[in-house]
């Protein structure tokens, strides 16, 4: 836990409570650890659903203050809006785009790290949506003109997405498969950082177990790696890559991320 008290702010955009967790848990509290401010900004599950309360304890695992919601329903399960919120799928793009560019201004991160356009494995509807509003949402934070209520213009320094190399699978393909889930993952040039998170392992893991309801389960990814030896669950977790979608070369060093 060498990182430098100067890393760089980071905001996380993810769909599911959870996904935070598991896709940049590491660096997350990589971050956080090195005295960075950190946030997560959720899109499905509202306040008063039950995994809303487990995001909050993942998120004090990880550092990272306190559920930001965007306040949609998940595509597949009802009960993640006891209210009846619109689906992430269903909501109108401005406005999703609009609730995002207000965390982002609140926030003023150096850098957003979010899903990729695959939707991470599995290909989820929610993860893909999630991916198109937080590139239309990094870029229109920084404009003036556009959701002039959402707060003083901020410009991240760099977007990345979280995802999988074909090579880098690893365990976690025949272990998604063993469920009867689909495995998506990138071409290996489509990776440009690669985050050895192993110091933070137990850590992320407290964070992913945290989600109690899904770790309960068999089929979602959480109660998959809870079932695990630890030697084999430390090793799908300990790595964490991603794809710099900023445009023009990728400064610094590829083993972190660099604003």
């Amino acid at each position: 836990m060498t990182q430098p008290i100067t890393a760089p702010s980071l905001l996380g955009v993810f769909t599911h409570p959870d996904d935070e967790s598991l896709l940049a848990g590491g660096v997350l509290a990589q971050h956080a650890a090195a005295g960075a401010r950190t946030a997560v900004v959720t899109a499905t599950w509202t306040a008063d659903s039950h995994r809303a309360t487990e995001l909050a304890e993942a998120l004090n695992v990880l550092g990272a203050g306190a559920p930001r919601l965007l306040g949609y329903a998940d595509a597949r399960n009802p009960a993640s809006a006891p209210g009846r919120a619109v689906r992430l799928v269903d909501a109108p793009l401005g406005e999703a785009v609009g609730r995002l560019v207000a965390h982002i201004r609140e926030v003023r991160p150096d850098i957003v790290v979010g899903h990729d356009a695959l939707g991470q494995l599995t290909g989820h509807p929610d993860h893909r949506r999630a991916h198109q509003i937080t590139l239309l949402a990094v870029e229109a934070a920084s404009l003036p003109h556009l959701y002039p209520e959402a707060g003083e213009p901020w410009q991240p320094a760099a977007l990345y997405a979280a995802t999988h190399s074909e090579s880098g699978v690893g365990r976690l393909g025949p272990l998604l498969q063993s469920v009867g889930k689909t495995v998506l993952a990138v071409p290996d040039a489509y990776v440009t950082t690669t985050v050895d998170v192993s110091p933070w392992a137990v850590v992320k893991v407290r964070a992913i177990l945290a989600h109690r309801s899904e770790a309960a389960r068999e089929r979602p990814l959480p109660g998959l790696l809870a079932r695990l030896p630890e030697p084999e669950r430390d090793e799908i977790i300990s790595t964490e890559c991603f794809t710099r979608l900023t445009p023009g070369p990728a400064p610094g060093d590829p083993r972190r991320l660099v604003a």
